[in-house]
């Protein structure tokens, strides 16, 4: 059993069409076919953020830059052939 994740869109005619090339040819198979809708219109305060927190937050680090500090030195390891 094999699985395959893909993201279409369903026509104005609200029919789903699938086309997947699998590189089985004469042979019967079972298909099962689960899907979940997905909402692209969330706004920030659905996702649990408050009202104008963007507008608010958006360039805070201008004046303060963030600074990653050196990850220090690593271990030399042998190469994997």
């Amino acid at each position: 059993m094999q699985s395959i994740k893909l993201t279409k869109r369903i026509g104005e005619d609200g029919i789903l069409h699938l086309d997947i090339p699998l590189g089985i040819k004469d042979k019967e198979v079972e298909v099962m076919v689960i899907y979940h809708s997905i909402e692209t219109t969330q706004t920030p305060s659905d996702l649990g953020y408050p009202p104008g927190f963007f507008e608010q937050t958006y360039g805070s680090c201008q004046d303060d830059p963030i600074v990653i500090d050196s990850e220090g030195d690593f271990e030399q390891r042998e190469e994997i052939v």
